[in-house]
């Protein structure tokens, strides 16, 4: 007896994760009866957490539809900006994505971070306890069922992966509120609170401070402050206004 056989099309946005054979409109796919369709798009490579909508034969339907021979299956993208239900916008990155966490941090976007690899389990376990979204460039880290939510991160440049992820999400942006460095918030500070961290240039220099009320790092406007400032700007530029 023949599988049944239906045909699938993936987005352009998510032809990425198929095989070039996959890529040019609806193509065939034996499958078993029983697997559900969310299993047969991670099959293909599709992670769920870039699913936006599955429409079978002009329908909507859910990951745990059953499909059937002859039906033709449309996967599309998740709708922009993406919202995320549950819990305040917060995100978790992998140990791959340190670049990306300081800028989001930097912007006031609340973000975790690993700096080493403690693996996928304990990762997706965290993301689960705190309810914060795993951005991450592993495929299979984003198939873990214990996820609280998760999103692939496209691109292997900083600028397009904040580029991407503020486009995605829409967080709220409050810039030079958040310690680059651990993710906790900032308040202002004197020049004698933070002198110990300070050598005497800067002491000499610079008059305005803020430091971490976690970490209790010191910040002030220091050789890099431009490039940290064109970061900000373009961000409230292309992001910030009615969505």
């Amino acid at each position: 007896m023949n599988a049944p056989q239906i045909h699938v099309e993936v987005a352009p946005e998510l032809a990425v994760f198929v095989p070039h054979t996959r890529r040019a409109g609806a193509t065939p796919l034996a499958v078993d009866g029983v697997s559900t369709l969310g299993h047969v798009i991670e099959s293909l490579g599709v992670p769920l957490t870039e699913v936006g909508t599955l429409v079978v034969d002009d329908r909507e339907v859910p990951v745990s539809h059953i499909p059937a021979h002859g039906e033709s299956v449309a996967v599309r993208p998740v709708t922009r900006p993406q919202r995320v239900p549950g819990a305040p916008l917060r995100f978790l990155l992998d140990v791959h994505l340190g670049t990306l966490a300081r800028r989001l941090r930097l912007l006031g976007v609340d973000t975790a971070y690993e700096s080493t690899d403690i693996g996928d389990p304990a990762l997706a376990a965290r993301s689960a306890a705190e309810q914060r979204v795993m951005l991450s460039r592993d495929r299979g880290l984003l198939r873990r069922r214990e996820l609280w939510a998760g999103a692939f991160v496209y691109s292997t440049s900083p600028d397009e992966q904040l580029r991407d992820v503020l486009d995605r999400f829409a967080p709220e942006l409050r810039p030079w509120t958040r310690c680059t460095a651990c993710n906790g918030l900032l308040r202002e500070a004197t020049k004698e609170e933070v002198a110990d961290q300070l050598a005497h240039g800067t002491q000499r220099s610079y008059d305005v401070f803020a430091q971490c009320t976690a970490c209790g790092r010191a910040y002030w406007k220091g050789a890099h402050h431009e490039q940290l400032e064109a970061i900000v700007e373009r961000a409230l530029a292309e992001f910030t206004g009615d969505r």
